[in-house]
């Protein structure tokens, strides 16, 4: 039903869309963004206001979790450099509209200016929904909606332990997962039967419900909210629930779903959903001629409000092409969803829960594994839909076919079966039909993408991201888009490159071997004899990393020095306002007090902002380059030496404190988290390791998100491989257990030697395991039974490392050749950088930001007490 006050006649519309005049754009999101450039890309000389809510221009929520893990608002930002001002459009950040005169054809902004318009568009979007329980506004209540909602968070979670998210579904789930990697005991409270009852059936919910409880988040199903329990202070305290149960929680993020913010439209009298949303048509026009809504605040023809950025994104593209004297229809858009939540592969397509007539299911299901794989198929044999739980790798062929109405290529139980249990047929991109979607969130078809390769030149992904859009939005294409890319230069004749870069024809793996075994010791010697040109910043670096790996010298050494990337060249993290970090090692975190007033009087003596990481160690901030050797000098005296926090190498082995003082310990996890730590300092690696040793089976030094994880037991100890938390977390899985401690050390140098001889460039273990030929089950083989006898080989490079091992900090002192890069300006040694600025915060400082006037520190001639002897024989 529609609620209207206006109705639209076929009289009122004009016969064509105006091209040109005044247009106002209510609304900056994703949509929004897309629908500027989707006009600027068609012409039209419209002159564009736009009027938005948020203090920062449109950004990606698509991977707004992405926050937590280190990305800024400037990398989440979709507004290209310079779009803005090279389309004449005004930009009004903070000042949203407030009201609309139709008949004025007027908006007014908060601000209290008026903006008349000859074409309005609203993209105002939707607003998280908090269900009116009592406590609901407490002090610790949040909506995980905006990055100003996750910077709340962030804040409120510091002091916190126990949080909850109210809503399971795909943004409850994120939530979820940015409250764990935060440290809080986390509970997901959800309504539904299930975790994501909108995208999977009871079978993929029940599959994912195993997945997450095995990561330590406590789900509650079938169970509503009732009431936030406050303290005394009004701060959240307490959760009760429908079931009867009551949480201790001190947090609690609504993620209950979302309302189209639609409260403009009313209140100008435009006709909107009984339910909500703005009525439009297949144009996107709502019931006044002169309006267009798009995103999640419309209504579509069809009666749904779209929650996705992919049909946002094509209302975005219908209104610009209206707008600009063409025509466009909005009918409908595919709803497919892939996802990695909490580190679990989650996909729905199609008609995943198969309300189709006459279709037919198959399913697959190994709880063991956590994977729950389900096809719907209709009479005629098609593809309808699917469901995949904990093994997604399948939805790139899957969901183009679906959507294409393909036949099937195979029997849909070898699309389904792992090849352990069916031997399915190798199904590639191939089996797709030129009209199959591939990339849902820019309309864009297979045989688009073979056209700009083949008719518009087009030679690798980048170029035909750029030419189409393909694999832009939200990313779950690229993989298909690439091996699209790929079979059809291969097609044209055009060898498609596998090496590393253009200088060389190899893969990094490959150049390992080649390195190795002819005892090359020099980038210029290997370009020279296997490459071509002088390198680049892709192979340098790589390259470096492999001599480094082979104990090939002090990386600041002659050639060695010229191929770092910026924080190896100076031994530190830059950071963000050109300063700089240091990071002395802390093995196993176990420090004394001496240590700790060292670090402490240092940090006072320079200044420098002090934090204690997750990796149990300590961070010094604000160095600038010239302070570097003198603190360094200090911690070396006192007994530290480098943390490789700036390098491709080992970070920590993060330790409980096990046997030794805890009543459930029963291993010294401390001693073997030095040890382990001791043996593998400095090893570089394709990209940083973390490590982990827990005294017993709770984990408390959460070994399971280790690249290599080490738990005790009462006979020993359990290994897991290939685990890792930031942004794609992925558990790490168990390779042997009750290992004795010297079998665990060869192991765990095997594990090592072998990952860093077969990895990519920049491949963490968890991808590099599990692209794997064979994965867990083939590296057991390889370096516990030497099925491809090379233990000796990876022995003999660790203990090479071992033997050769040297603290870069010392050796840098000793050296006065290496400490003459060591200066801000080298006509000026000594002189501060003027540009390097901080402001107080907190009784420590920070780097000031754009607009605030900052203070330059004192150079190391300049601060009382340390001084620097440069020794020279």
């Amino acid at each position: 039903m529609i609620e209207s006050s206006s109705p639209m006649t076929p009289s009122s519309v004009p016969a064509r869309s105006p091209a040109g005049g005044r247009l106002v754009l209510v609304g900056h999101g994703m949509v929004g963004q897309r629908f500027l450039e989707a006009l600027a890309a068609q012409g039209g000389g419209w002159q564009v206001t736009v009027l938005c809510e948020e203090p920062r221009a449109a950004y990606d929520r698509v991977h707004l979790t992405s926050y937590f893990s280190g990305s800024s608002a400037e990398d989440l930002s979709m507004v290209p450099a310079g779009f803005l001002d090279e389309h004449g459009i005004d930009l009004r950040l903070g000042d949203p509209a407030v009201s609309v005169d139709r008949e004025a054809r007027t908006v007014t902004a908060r601000s209290g200016a008026v903006f008349g318009y000859d074409a309005l568009v609203l993209a105002t979007g939707s607003y998280p929904f908090v269900p009116p329980v009592p406590g609901h506004d407490a002090e610790g209540c949040f909506v995980y909606r905006t990055i100003e909602d996750l910077q709340a968070i962030e804040s409120w979670a510091a002091g916190s332990r126990v949080g909850a998210v109210v809503g399971g579904g795909l943004l409850g789930l994120e939530a979820a997962g940015a409250l764990k990697a935060m440290g809080l005991e986390t509970h997901v409270v959800e309504f539904a039967p299930r975790l994501m009852a909108i995208q999977v059936d009871a079978g993929g919910g029940d599959a994912l419900r195993r997945k997450i409880e095995d990561l330590g988040v406590a789900v509650h199903t079938g169970a509503g909210t009732q009431e936030v329990g406050v303290d005394d202070a009004g701060r959240v305290r307490s959760m009760a629930l429908s079931n009867g149960e009551t949480l201790g929680v001190d947090l609690v993020v609504f993620s209950a779903g979302v309302r189209p913010r639609d409260q403009l439209a009313r209140e100008c009298g435009l006709d909107v959903g009984e339910r909500g949303g703005i009525a439009v048509d297949a144009t996107c026009r709502t019931s006044d001629p002169r309006i267009w809504a798009i995103g999640e605040c419309a209504l579509a023809a069809d009666g749904r409000v779209y929650g996705l950025v992919a049909p946002g994104y094509q209302m975005a593209e219908t209104v610009a092409h209206e707008l600009s004297g063409g025509s466009g229809s909005f009918t409908g858009a595919d709803t497919s969803t892939k996802l990695k939540l909490l580190g679990v592969d989650v996909a729905s397509f199609g008609d995943a829960h198969g309300t189709a007539e006459g279709c037919l299911e198959v399913l697959y299901s190994n709880t063991r594994e956590g994977v729950y794989k389900k096809l719907v198929v209709g009479a005629d044999g098609a593809l309808l839909g699917g469901v995949l739980v904990g093994d997604a790798d399948s939805y790139d062929l899957l969901r183009p076919l679906c959507l294409s109405g393909a036949a099937l290529p195979a029997p849909p139980e070898q699309l389904v079966l792992p090849a352990s249990a069916g031997a399915p047929v190798a199904i590639g991109a191939s089996a797709l039909p030129d009209e199959a979607l591939v990339c849902s969130c820019h309309n864009v078809s297979k045989g688009a993408i073979r056209a700009a390769v083949a008719e518009q030149g087009c030679a690798d992904v980048p170029a035909v991201k750029k030419c189409t859009r393909a694999g832009t939005g939200c990313g779950s294409c690229v993989k298909m888009l690439t091996t699209i890319v790929n079979d059809e230069l291969a097609a044209q004749g055009v060898e498609v490159a596998k090496g590393l870069c253009e200088h060389f024809g190899y893969t990094r793996a490959e150049l390992f071997e080649i390195v190795q075994v002819r005892g090359i010791t020099s980038f210029a010697r290997l370009v020279d004899e296997h490459g071509t040109g002088e390198g680049c910043d892709v192979c340098k670096p790589a390259v470096a990393s492999i001599l480094a790996s082979l104990s090939n010298g002090h990386i600041l050494d002659g050639e060695q020095a010229s191929l770092q990337d910026t924080n190896d060249h100076f031994l530190a993290n830059l950071q963000r306002n050109g300063s700089y970090s240091v990071v002395p090692r802390i093995p196993g975190g176990e420090i004394t007090p001496e240590g700790l007033i060292t670090i402490g009087e240092i940090a006072r003596d320079f200044g420098l902002y002090t934090k204690i990481t997750g990796g149990q160690r300590i961070d010094m901030f604000g160095a600038s380059v010239d302070q570097l050797p003198v603190i360094w000098q200090r911690l070396v005296e006192a007994g530290f030496e480098s943390g490789h926090a700036y390098g491709k190498a080992l970070r920590t082995v993060k330790s409980c404190v096990g046997e030794t003082w805890c009543r459930y310990g029963v291993q010294d996890s401390v001693g073997m988290a030095i040890e382990l730590e001791l043996r593998y300092r400095g090893l570089r690696s394709p990209h940083k390791l973390k490590s982990a040793v827990s005294g017993c089976a709770r984990e408390c030094a959460e070994a399971q998100s280790k690249d290599f994880g080490v738990i005790a037991t009462s006979a020993g100890w359990n290994l897991y491989v290939g685990g890792n938390g930031g942004m794609t977390p992925r558990h790490a899985d168990l390779l042997a257990a009750d290992l004795d401690r010297d079998t665990l050390i060869r192991t765990i140098d095997r594990f090592l030697m072998f990952y860093i001889r077969t990895a990519d460039r920049l491949e963490r273990t968890a991808p590099w395991l599990e692209r794997l030929e064979g994965g867990l089950d083939h590296l057991r083989a390889v370096i516990m039974d030497d099925a491809l006898g090379i233990c000796d080989d990876l022995d003999e490079l660790m203990q090479r490392h071992v033997a050769t091992y040297a603290d870069e900090w010392r050796e840098t002192l000793e050296d006065p050749e290496r400490l003459r890069r060591f200066v801000s300006f080298v006509n000026a040694p000594g002189t501060p950088d003027p540009t390097v600025t901080f402001v107080p915060e907190r009784a420590q400082i920070r780097p000031a930001k754009p607009g605030e006037d900052g203070t330059v520190l004192a150079s190391p001639a300049l601060v009382a007490g340390p001084t620097l002897e440069v020794r020279t024989s």
